[in-house]
């Protein structure tokens, strides 16, 4: 089969001027491709290399969100072995008043564990929506991996006693005590 220039030659649409000039523009264009070697601009490549680039970037998003997942679940199972491996016997008819989210709780435990409870050396945890005890040092390592966990501490507790005393101290701390008085 021939070229479309040799037919429009023998249909005499052409002439072999104009085809020799058509062959040299084409040569010409052809080596100054090559003489820039400008690459050729092909949008079907730069469409798949960004459908690449964006595919690796969701791919990484996901993986950083799985990865936030697993520590979130290993930081759980880490806190729930502590609280299960340390968790103190609570049988007893003391009752220990405590408070979680502006409502006062009730447990009942034995005056030992009662005493422990109020110096601080026990602390009251949640697990499962069900209340334990675990000694203060365990605690300490709880609230390192999850601070929610932790009910009540009495050595943190701010709600007692002491502030009241301070407060009528300070209160006549404005008036000056005279030094000759008789009485």
């Amino acid at each position: 089969m021939a070229s479309l220039q040799d037919q429009l030659l023998k249909a005499g649409l052409a002439d072999k001027a104009s085809a020799k000039q058509a062959r040299a523009d084409k040569r010409k264009k052809q080596k100054q491709k090559t003489k820039q070697k400008q690459p050729v601009v092909d949008e079907a490549t730069i469409a798949a290399q960004k459908a690449a680039e964006e595919k690796k970037a969701r791919s990484r998003e996901l993986n950083q969100l799985q990865q936030q997942e697993r520590e979130k679940r290993s930081i759980v199972a880490q806190v729930r072995q502590l609280i299960i491996t340390n968790k103190q016997a609570r049988k007893g008819d003391t009752v220990l008043n405590f408070t979680h989210d502006n409502v006062v709780k009730r447990m009942y435990v034995s005056d030992e564990i009662h005493k422990q409870v109020t110096k601080g050396r026990l602390t009251v945890v949640l697990l499962d929506d069900a209340y334990e005890l675990v000694p203060t040092p365990v605690a300490d390592k709880i609230a390192q991996r999850d601070e929610s966990v932790i009910v009540y501490r009495a050595d943190l507790d701010k709600s007692g006693n002491d502030g009241k005393d301070q407060d009528e101290d300070d209160w006549y701390a404005d008036y000056e005590i005279p030094d000759d008085l008789t009485w």
